[in-house]
């Protein structure tokens, strides 16, 4: 393997150094010369539509791209052409930068697709010249600069009816509060007037609970005291009977009832007796 890392390469007699510097990269369909071009990675400006098999390209999708610098410069700012192969069909898609109206053009190999901000028939995507682009450019400062001005105008009349509204707002406000003092007072009024008129009839209710009290304890008292004169009457008729009896002379009768009495406790008693004897 040694063969392998050597430094020196042979070269035959024949060889010309020129024939190498001089030859130039042939593209691989036409088989013309072409400039070498560098490398970079992008994303489409735009949204496009191939023109050879059709597929759309939506705006922002990454591509490996060959950059080339051209000859042309619009004010001293170079234009640069761009080359992408389609992701279909790999067709070669070229668009280049356009400074003069801040965007990009597509050259070949796919149609831009419509869009509806861009105008076409609008005089800053013609052609002008230097003059008609200072022209344009004043013309566009002094519709800003009276937009700024109406807006200030407007801004300022905002204002004014914002202040006007606050006021207003205020007032609406003052009157209210005048208005909700107003009833307050009134219904304090109308409250301690219905309290006034509350507590009297509390008092007078109480003044008729109290004497109707009254009534019942002097009516109770002179139903006790009936009771108690005629539990008092009966117990001096009583008395008046019994003193009556005592002091009169004995009865007959009395006597006999007395015995009779005296004889049926007496067989009684026996009968008890004869009964508890009678026990075994």
């Amino acid at each position: 393997m040694a063969e392998r890392k050597v430094l020196s390469k042979y070269y035959p007699p024949d060889f010309d150094p020129s024939a190498i510097a001089s030859s130039s990269k042939r593209s691989r369909k036409d088989g013309k010369a072409e400039s070498k071009l560098s490398a970079s990675r992008l994303m489409t400006p735009f949204s496009m539509k191939c023109t050879h098999c059709g597929e759309f390209i939506p705006k922002g999708r990454k591509f490996n791209a060959r950059k080339q610098t051209l000859d042309e410069r619009y004010l001293s700012i170079p234009i640069y052409r761009f080359h992408i192969r389609c992701t279909r069909c790999s067709g070669e898609i070229t668009f280049r930068t356009d400074p003069k109206n801040n965007d990009y053009q597509c050259e070949r190999g796919a149609k831009r697709n419509f869009e509806v901000w861009r105008d076409e028939t609008d005089e800053k995507y013609n052609d002008e010249t230097e003059e008609q682009t200072l022209d344009r450019l004043e013309r566009e400062h002094g519709a800003k600069e009276e937009q700024l001005e109406r807006d200030k105008m407007a801004e300022l009349e905002d204002k004014m009816l914002d202040s006007k509204r606050e006021m207003q707002i205020a007032d609406a406000l003052d009157e209210i509060r005048t208005r909700n003092a107003r009833i307050e007072r009134n219904e304090t009024r109308a409250g301690d007037a219905a309290i006034a008129t509350v507590q009297e009839k509390i008092d007078e209710d109480a003044l008729r609970a109290e004497r109707e009290a009254a009534e019942d304890a002097e009516a109770l008292r002179q139903f006790r005291a009936k009771q108690h004169a005629a539990k008092q009457a009966k117990l001096d008729e009583e008395i008046a009977e019994f003193e009556r009896r005592r002091n009169a002379p004995p009865d007959g009768s009395f006597l006999k009832a007395v015995e009779e009495r005296r004889a049926a406790l007496k067989a009684k008693r026996l009968q008890r007796q004869q009964r508890i004897f009678r026990k075994p």
